[in-house]
């Protein structure tokens, strides 16, 4: 057999577990087909995932599906006011060793799971929000000047309410950046609203099966890397980062007039490897740039900041994405290759 039909075989397998997943994880969530493609794309990619929506749209039980479906560790923080970073990290407290000496033991937090629903997480203050930052980056915490490895995979789900409502603190941006999507959780049509009835008030309740290990999980990973992307979609990609960026040359006429801020260097790497992942998805070895297209807008919407003009014209950094699709100019990066 040669390299090429093993390779095929492995990307065969790939879209079939994948898929398994997500059947698997259908059984219990009622539609959002695109909420759960993204959010397993973003698991197989290693990155995080942010669900924003009003209470009640089954965010948490979407997240507590996925954890029924993976043989992996799963712990469940519900973010509050008066939540203390300590009580996601875990703290030193005093032991007694065997012959009666008093020591230091770090005793571990609900951190330390491989998938963790941080559940209303801008609920509480910045502060506790801001503890999670070395655990989705480096997969570790650092304890009285001690590092503290996470297993792998490390896995992060959070879920949000709007801003608006009463009682939230939005997200540092630095954390924003962390995670690898953030996907927008929208209300159930009349059919879906159907079988949500038919499924949750009926004798029996649907329940998810582990199907997958975290092991398979990595496999999937590092097979999705390998996929290659052409130089001209490379810098298609390039493209669509740097023209969310107002006062870059390539910038878009909609990122000039409401975008502060653009997408970063992390959105790029994003956008390349959940395009990979969905290469492989649509049994295609290598990367479009309707890949790219199809992950600009759950990977860049909350890596851009709006300015003043375009907070108050209601604006959405969806709506400035949208403007770029038609707006750049592929042949001036292409010439410029960059």
């Amino acid at each position: 057999m040669s390299n090429d039909d093993a390779l095929k075989i492995q990307f065969e397998e790939f879209r079939r577990d994948f898929l398994r997943l997500r059947a698997e994880i259908s059984r219990v969530i009622v539609g959002q087909t695109e909420i759960l493609d993204d959010t397993l794309i973003a698991l197989v990619a290693g990155g995080h995932v942010l669900l924003e929506g009003v209470p009640g749209l089954g965010k948490t039980l979407t997240v507590r599906t996925l954890a029924s479906a993976l043989q992996l560790d799963f712990h469940r923080i519900q973010f509050t006011p008066d939540l203390m970073p300590a009580d996601l990290i875990g703290t030193q407290v005093i032991a007694e060793t065997a012959d009666g000496r008093k020591v230091f033991e770090f005793q571990q937090g609900p951190l330390f799971a491989n998938v963790l629903l941080a559940d209303e997480i801008n609920r509480a203050t910045p502060k506790t929000q801001s503890a999670l930052l070395e655990s989705m980056q480096e997969h570790s915490v650092t304890v009285a000047g001690v590092t503290h490895r996470l297993s792998e995979p490390f896995f992060v789900m959070a879920t949000q309410n709007p801003l608006e409502m009463e009682g939230t603190y939005p997200l540092p941006e630095a954390q924003l950046d962390r995670f690898f999507v953030k996907l927008l959780v929208r209300y159930p049509g009349v059919q879906d609203l159907e079988m949500i009835l038919d499924r949750t008030t009926g004798c029996q309740a649907p329940e998810a099966k582990a199907v997958m290990t975290g092991e398979r999980i990595l496999e999937m990973s590092r097979l999705s890397r390998g996929i290659p992307i052409a130089d001209d979609v490379r810098r298609y990609a390039i493209a669509l980062v740097v023209a969310t960026h107002p006062d870059h040359e390539l910038a878009s006429a909609a990122a000039k007039k409401y975008v502060r801020y653009g997408a970063s260097p992390r959105g790029l790497q994003a956008l390349i490897l959940g395009a990979k992942i969905r290469a492989i998805l649509d049994n295609r070895y290598h990367v479009s740039r309707d890949d790219l297209r199809s992950m600009a807008l759950p990977v860049l919407r909350h890596r851009m900041i709006l300015n003043f003009e375009g907070q108050a014209e209601g604006v959405s950094t969806d709506d400035v994405i949208r403007r770029i699709f038609a707006d750049i100019r592929e042949d001036a990066l292409i010439g410029k290759g960059s």
